[in-house]
């Protein structure tokens, strides 16, 4: 895979985690404090969790799975694979489960093991 697809696949991911967080933290202060902008309701819906999740874990895989085919970093890998099981178990558990809290902590954890995986690809150049 080229450094290229390697390197949108990282960045894609780190941005789509950077979505969840801001869906999960910002939207419902937002709601709050503008309410003219309560059409923005959709996008709290239980479907763009999933999508998101859909989008993410594959490209995850993908992205990680190939930087460790270059740096051999067990620690990255681990650590996005962490990370998208919270968003899974975020997505399943519902608000009764700690949704928000696995929500960022995944993200926040994908976003950094792609960070490392783009960072230790760059050296290996």
């Amino acid at each position: 895979m080229s450094a290229k697809v390697q390197s949108f696949g990282d960045k894609a991911a780190i941005g789509l985690s950077m979505l969840c967080i801001v869906h999960c933290l910002i939207l419902p202060f937002l709601l709050i404090v503008l309410p003219p902008f309560a059409g923005l309701l959709a996008l709290s819906d239980e479907v763009f969790h999933q999508w998101l999740l859909i989008a993410v874990i594959p490209i995850s895989i993908f992205a990680l799975g190939f930087g460790y085919v270059r740096h051999k970093s067990c620690l990255v890998v681990s650590l996005g694979l962490v990370g998208c099981t919270l968003l899974v178990l975020a997505t399943f558990l519902g608000e009764q489960g700690g949704e928000t809290l696995f929500t960022v902590l995944g993200s926040m954890l994908i976003s950094y093991a792609h960070l490392r995986n783009y960072a230790l690809r760059r050296n290996f150049h």
